[in-house]
């Protein structure tokens, strides 16, 4: 029996070198977009833009070495979407937060997963949460990312007569945003692998030549990979020198934490089960290893200058090629290492382009709504709530708000509410609390 076959036990499970190699390399084509698309949204709350694509490989790469060794299953990990809008538009650009202050909050949140994974909280608070809240929260942060997009392609814009209008498709970077926006459809709807970041580079390189994009190409410089690593301000986000932890910072690091862990059930129930690595009774064996993997790689990510970093549903990918061992992580690891040398090349890269990458990834997270009983109003109308309070106030926070509050008050005024209900019951109580200190304020 062979290394590799003894580590990841292979043939346990049914699976080859080769095959887990080709699933590495699918998985990593079909989320390589994150390399280019984290920096334009987080270079938007000052960080530099290099320095945010090298983290995003480290961050990715690391996490997904970690995955593989360590938890021994087919998951990769990179900075999630919908975290880093909420990262540079809510809480630096909405909230005024300097950004190292917010990777502090990121470094903390990961430190605090893993307290909540060891300590076995986690699973208390994952079986409070109806799976309608699950659904509704994932596809409202689809509407975040979706929103920002059409806006950054020039699409809709605001307007003081009805808050939003379509914008003017006339403008040339407007039209290469349209153009990116049908080719990467047209590429996803063939299952053309790495159809969205084959259509990012495309974009960049049809603005190029229609002189659109302007850059001029430089050396790479060690100094600009790393001007975001070990940058976060750890005494700010405790809220240190004089000031206190303030409201705002602790509502920041609830959402970091509340919403990396419901991405993560819901990414871990799909890719594992269609792995088939889930035990006969349902549950998933080693879970606490694979939040640990994740927590890891947040606190890195953090250290090397990305937001939150999760585990990703374009893992399903790479299952679908075969994989079902860490053995998949560890190559999508090793290619975004590969890849970190590229990292300087983020800069190129316009809004123009990336922009229909969000625009889709967004549409593919509307999914979960399916799984939503529509016609139970105590499901349905929390549901609702959560999913357009998210991109209409711009906030995830209020979101979860919104849904939790409107389904335990729907609960209790029905006499539905359950003692088992009593931690959702809590956070109730707590973002009411949040709203009243919001008014007061």
């Amino acid at each position: 029996m062979s290394l590799l076959d003894r580590l990841f036990d292979l043939k346990a499970r049914g699976t080859t070198v080769r095959t887990e190699v080709l699933a590495g390399a699918t998985t990593f084509m079909t989320m390589a977009y994150i390399i280019l698309v984290n920096p334009s949204i987080l270079s938007q709350a000052g960080l530099p833009a290099a320095g945010v694509a090298a983290a995003t490989c480290l961050a990715a790469g690391v996490g997904c070495l970690i995955m593989g060794l360590f938890a021994n299953y087919p998951i990769a990990l990179a900075p999630g979407m919908g975290l880093n809008a909420y990262f540079t538009f809510t809480v630096v650009l909405g909230m005024g937060v300097p950004w190292r202050v917010a990777l502090g909050l990121v470094f903390i949140s990961g430190v605090v997963f893993l307290f909540l994974t060891l300590t076995g909280v986690r699973r208390l608070i994952v079986s409070a949460i109806p799976r309608a809240l699950f659904a509704a929260i994932a596809a409202g942060i689809g509407l975040f990312i979706a929103f920002i997009g059409l806006k950054s392609a020039g699409l809709v814009v605001a307007n003081p007569a009805t808050t939003v209008a379509l914008g003017d498709v006339k403008q040339p970077m407007t039209l290469l945003a349209l153009g990116g926006l049908a080719l990467i459809a047209v590429l996803e709807v063939l299952k053309v692998r790495g159809g969205i970041l084959i259509g990012i580079v495309a974009t960049t390189l049809v603005g190029w030549a229609a002189g659109l994009v302007h850059w001029n190409p430089q050396a790479y410089s060690v100094a600009e990979m790393t001007s975001t690593a070990f940058q976060l301000d750890l005494k700010g986000a405790l809220g240190l020198g004089g000031h206190g932890i303030g409201l705002a910072l602790v509502e920041i690091l609830f959402v970091f934490v509340f919403v990396d862990l419901f991405d993560n059930v819901g990414t871990l129930v799909a890719v594992t089960t269609k792995a088939g690595l889930v035990a006969p009774d349902g549950t998933i064996p080693r879970l606490n290893r694979i939040l640990v993997a994740d927590a890891a790689a947040t606190t890195v990510g953090a250290l090397a200058g990305t937001s939150t970093v999760v585990s990703y549903i374009e893992s399903a990918s790479g299952v679908s090629a075969g994989g079902r061992t860490g053995l998949t992580a560890v190559v999508v690891g090793l290619l975004f290492l590969v890849a970190l040398f590229a990292a300087p090349l983020a800069q190129a890269i316009p809004a123009a382009a990336t922009a229909p990458a969000l625009i889709l990834v967004g549409a593919m997270m509307m999914a979960p709504l399916a799984d939503i009983d529509w016609a139970d109003p105590s499901v349905a109308i929390p549901a609702f709530l959560t999913l357009v309070a998210i991109p209409l106030t711009f906030s995830i926070a209020n979101g979860l708000a919104f849904g939790v509050i409107a389904y335990v008050g729907i609960r209790a005024l029905t006499g539905r509410l359950k003692r088992g209900d009593w931690l959702l019951a809590v956070l109730a109580v707590l973002f009411i609390a949040r709203f009243a200190y919001m008014a007061a304020a």
